[in-house]
């Protein structure tokens, strides 16, 4: 018989996906078949499924946690934001359309067969279903047609525990506060609560731990200290990425506004020889910077506008100038040619821009999208390169001659002619640790990391760290049969 449980919090980016991660791991050492799901997720930082589609990158991890693959059924609903008003729609892998958030706010409640029928599907198939919410449950003006919390326990009954953040302060308001906004039916799914990011000494919270407990009736299932490990793990919300102080090797990003797939920086910020400074808006790109990554976007032609505002392209040719190397990423890629043409509207309005020029190509956005899992070869030296595709638009142009990528057979990317410029539409390539190794080189780091060994023993970090500081028996005895229908 499969059960369930939910993970709802407080608020957004409470810890809610480290906890689930963490859950999958210990659950599955015990022995339990175990399947993480969000019913609806929103990230441009997105993950191939190993059936095909898209899924948001923190499924894809509660996935390895659960040591399986990762599958559409786990994230049915995606959004992915393209502007502070509207978001392209992922169903169950699949490009749906681009949606105003005043019509999704009013049509979401359409898509709860498809997340009922993903997580019927995924139950099939395990003896634990983790779900994950999204944002909170207090957000009373969102409960009609919800299907990211309570909307969604309610019509698969599952149980659901509460997060609260104490490292944000409030934490006490957060949860009882809570209590006293949700209707009778959406209170009777809570059956305990947990307090995440604790710093100290966890005994100092005991009068608090059982305040909330005596306002709300719910029992505590632990009070988890802030796991120091955390950064190690792939972020999912740009809010969770950050500079990472290292070696000599210094990396500069600027943080675009639609920045998507920024994983591809997570190896790079493992490795003790190597610096990563994420630069917010307002700030200028690095003189002393060894390396320039223009990540991947949303929303190309905006961000490359977004860009130019804050100066950045005048640095950027600079740092060219002083012999600096640039590397872009998909939509990095896309904005270092020559022009970006979009005659359909894809990326918005039809326009047709200017690059920034410092590779000769030319890209033509097109609405067939590109979304599969690749094994290449890096060129010339031949080191083994995973990773992935999710694009639209296609690159041509004289650069692409000199591809410094063999994709199954294919060359894929561009190089100026002195090779200190480089683009692909590849991402995760530094997750491979021989071709990291090999790129790093050039400027002078030297790289021992075994990458995704560091991830696993994280995740075996993670999972002992909720063995010791949650009562995970009371929660498993917590769990469901969901409904199905």
């Amino acid at each position: 018989m499969v059960r369930a449980i939910m993970i709802q919090g407080t608020g957004s980016n409470v810890g809610k996906s480290m906890l689930v991660a963490g859950l999958a791991r210990a659950f599955a050492r015990r022995g339990l078949k175990v399947a993480p799901f969000k019913p609806q997720n929103m990230s441009n930082n997105a993950a191939v499924a190993a059936n095909g589609g898209e899924i948001g990158r923190a499924q894809a991890l509660q996935a390895r946690a659960a040591g399986r693959a990762p599958h559409t059924d786990m994230n049915p609903i995606l959004l992915k934001p393209e502007t502070d008003t509207g978001a392209q729609v992922i169903v169950q892998g699949k490009r749906a359309g681009t949606m105003r958030a005043k019509d999704y706010r009013r049509d979401k409640s359409k898509l709860l067969n498809a997340a009922l029928e993903s997580f019927a599907r995924l139950c099939q198939d395990a003896d634990l279903v983790l779900v994950e919410g999204a944002g909170s449950p207090a957000e009373t003006n969102l409960r009609a047609g919800d299907i990211a919390n309570m909307g969604f326990a309610c019509a698969a009954n599952v149980p659901v525990i509460l997060v609260g953040d104490i490292h944000r302060g409030g934490v006490i308001a957060q949860i009882v506060g809570t209590r006293a906004v949700l209707e009778n039916a959406d209170l009777a799914m809570i059956r305990g609560f947990a307090v995440n990011r604790f710093k100290g000494d966890v005994s100092l919270f005991d009068d608090g731990r059982d305040d909330i407990a005596a306002r709300t009736g719910w029992p505590c299932l632990g009070v988890v200290p802030w796991f120091e490990d955390a950064w190690k793990l792939p972020a999912e919300d740009m809010m969770d990425i950050r500079s990472h102080a290292g070696g000599t090797c210094k990396v500069a990003v600027p943080q675009l506004e639609r920045m998507a797939n920024f994983d591809d920086l997570d190896p790079l910020s493992a490795e003790p020889g190597v610096s990563v400074e994420i630069i917010p808006a307002g700030r200028p790109l690095p003189g002393d910077a060894d390396l320039v990554i223009l990540p991947g976007s949303k929303s190309t032609i905006g961000d490359l506008a977004f860009f130019r505002k804050q100066g950045w392209d005048i640095d950027l040719y600079a740092h060219v100038r002083r012999g600096g190397h640039v590397l872009g990423l998909c939509g990095g890629y896309q904005m270092l040619g020559r022009v970006i043409a979009d005659p359909d509207g894809v990326d918005g309005r039809p326009a047709s821009v200017d690059g920034l020029g410092l590779l000769d190509v030319e890209t033509v956005m097109s609405w067939e999208k590109r979304v599969e899992l690749r094994s290449a070869q890096a060129l010339p030296g031949g080191e083994p390169v995973t990773g992935y595709e999710i694009h639209m638009g296609r690159t041509q142009g004289p650069d692409t001659a000199r591809a410094w990528l063999q994709v199954e057979g294919r060359p894929e990317g561009a190089a100026s002619r002195d090779g200190r410029v480089l683009g692909s539409y590849l991402h995760g390539i530094f997750a491979s640790d021989a071709f990291r190794a090999s790129y790093l080189q050039r400027f002078g780091a030297r790289s021992e990391l075994a990458y995704e060994d560091g991830v696993e023993q994280t995740l075996e970090a993670l999972a002992d760290h909720l063995e010791q500081h949650m009562d995970l028996d009371a929660l498993l005895s917590l769990a469901a049969e969901p409904r199905f229908g």
